[in-house]
């Protein structure tokens, strides 16, 4: 077990019932949020950044997805680093608890703007642009924190 997991352990094994659900909730809120922040922020970026520079669908979709990785992943990186965990430690934990949640969050952001009418054929001045955006976001919420709250119920992952 290492320091992060008994850190998990310990801080919550004597909660009880509704407590402990209670506790699972705000931690799979939180870890959802913290990974909606970076995976957010590459989707947003990289379809902002495909739109403007004219780039096919195909393009700006890729690059969102990879940027949505990328930064979802870095961001998961920063809160082990900071509690002392190798590179090499934090990016297992981040690979492990992180990425099936990124992974649920980018198919859901990016099945809302395919199929949301209208935005994958607008540009940034929009309306329904950035209506897409905000319902992928939403979207890709509702759909990881079910991922998120079983992650920590099962002890596999944590936010400080």
């Amino acid at each position: 077990m290492n320091q992060h997991e008994m850190h998990y352990h310990r801080g919550h094994a004597g909660m009880q019932g509704s407590q402990q659900t209670y506790s699972h909730i705000g931690l799979a809120t939180s870890a959802t949020l913290h990974c909606l922040l970076g995976c957010g922020l590459g989707e947003v970026g990289g379809m902002t950044i495909g739109t403007a520079l004219s780039f096919s669908n195909l393009k700006t979709m890729v690059l969102a997805i990879v940027l949505g990785f990328v930064l979802g992943f870095a961001f998961g990186l920063v809160p082990l680093l900071r509690a002392h965990f190798t590179f090499r430690q934090a990016a297992k934990q981040v690979l492990i608890a992180e990425g099936l949640s990124i992974a649920v969050m980018e198919t859901a952001e990016v099945l809302v703007q395919v199929y949301t009418p209208g935005v994958m054929e607008s540009h940034l001045s929009d309306p329904i642009y950035w209506i897409g955006m905000v319902l992928a976001l939403i979207a890709g919420f509702a759909a990881a924190f079910p991922v998120n709250f079983i992650l920590v119920k099962r002890g596999v992952r944590h936010q400080h």
